[in-house]
């Protein structure tokens, strides 16, 4: 099997518009979230979300035709995969075109649009909507328009698994340059789920947090308090490339992606295993496939989503696999800050990782404020902020409604 390397990194996501603001922000335990401004929450249970502020897609150099045929989840791919493009340093005069491909997934796809035209048909009247409906609120055209974009003619598809999406695309890219398949595949996740029926849905699924008075740090992994996730918009966007055609070329090599694993729950359509067998299986096959054992593991990127059965199996099943070597690692939850991105969660969270391996810095999990008798710890959880450290292996954990687990390392 060819071994696999990250050579390129980009993103936009509510701690920064590229990758030097997102990693400082995370360093210095930023919160990415503020009150919702760009639809009327005043009857929502929910008011407030991690945005990326601000956002005008001129600033990124879409013109206005451009920026109207791409709704903002593709948008975000779009800008984070420039970033990762141009950070590569990729020559398509040097490449065969049909060996680099995109793998770029979303939960959701284009929510935005939905709403938009949906308020904009009135039953019993003649339907007019927009010729490019359909392709502004399907998945797969984030990597179509991508490809498009930088001439790329390989592998392109996107992945759906709702929270487990960033994670499963960038796996499944890996595979593709493992099985010579391709030489270079950008992969990664977008997500623009702040709208009408993203906040009222996930309300109604009694999700998301409610604290309109604390905001800031109402996002709190492995807290007493924690009452839901905070949603959170973006991309992150990696390019991953074989390891000795980087090297051929003299690329930057960030990280090895050394290994992949994914299972169901086959237990709810929202709620995880209780027991955490399926994220702990999904665990131990991406520790297998990377030949690592778990004493190993220097940082765990938890999925953590502040949610009160989410975290509790999470930590449960990192015991089952870890063993006593659980209490020597360091884990964290980045959503603590960032908010939930959805389909881009595990993208960024792979960029986290990528970052403490590269720095020697590992993210804290901010708002901790009181504990909880069902959670252990004596788990280094990271709540006092920043640690700085060497790390050889990290591992990334992310999970899905349906009982989708992916992790990779």
């Amino acid at each position: 099997m060819k071994r696999v390397v990250v050579t390129g990194l980009g993103t936009i996501n509510p701690l920064g518009n590229d990758i030097a603001s997102y990693f400082k922000n995370l360093d210095e335990g930023v919160s990415g979230a503020g009150l919702i401004d760009r639809f009327d929450v005043s009857l929502f249970k929910t008011k407030f979300a991690c945005q990326i502020e601000g956002y005008n897609p001129e600033e990124f150099g879409f013109d206005r035709k451009e920026a109207r045929k791409n709704d903002h989840y593709a948008h975000f791919a779009i800008i984070a995969a420039d970033q990762a493009v141009k950070d590569a340093k990729i020559n398509m005069e040097e490449e065969d075109p049909y060996r680099v491909g995109v793998v770029v997934g979303s939960g959701i796809g284009g929510v935005e649009t939905i709403t938009a035209e949906m308020l904009e048909y009135t039953p019993g009247t003649i339907p007019r909507f927009s010729p490019i409906f359909i392709p502004k609120l399907i998945t797969n055209i984030a990597p179509g328009v991508i490809a498009i974009k930088h001439g790329f003619r390989g592998p392109n598809h996107s992945v759906s698994s709702a929270c487990a999406t960033g994670t499963h695309a960038i796996g499944v890219a890996m595979s593709y340059i493992q099985t010579d398949k391709a030489d270079i595949i950008v992969a990664g996740g977008s997500e623009a789920p702040i709208t009408v029926p993203g906040i009222g849905g996930f309300n109604s699924a009694q999700a998301l947090s409610s604290r309109n008075d604390e905001y800031k740090t109402a996002s709190r992994p492995f807290d007493a308090t924690r009452d839901g996730f905070v949603m959170g918009e973006g991309a992150g966007v990696v390019v991953l490339e074989e390891y000795e055609h980087a090297k051929k070329r003299g690329a930057t090599i960030y990280a090895e992606l050394a290994g992949f694993g994914f299972t169901d729950d086959a237990h709810h359509i929202t709620a995880p295993d209780p027991e955490g067998k399926g994220a702990a299986k999904a665990m131990e096959l991406a520790l297998k496939d990377a030949g690592v054992t778990p004493a190993e593991v220097d940082y765990i990127n938890a999925h953590g989503t502040s949610t009160h059965l989410g975290d509790i199996a999470e930590l449960g099943a990192i015991k089952q696999v870890f063993g006593d070597a659980a209490y020597k690692t360091v884990i964290s939850s980045t959503k603590s800050m960032t908010g939930h991105l959805l389909g881009a969660a595990g993208a960024i969270e792979t960029l986290a990782c990528i970052h403490a391996l590269r720095d020697g810095i590992i993210p804290p999990t901010i708002n901790f404020k009181e504990e909880d008798p069902e959670i252990d710890y004596k788990l280094n959880l990271s709540l006092s902020g920043p640690q700085h450290r060497t790390v050889r292996v990290a591992l990334n954990n992310n999970f899905g409604f349906g009982g989708q687990n992916a992790c990779l390392v």
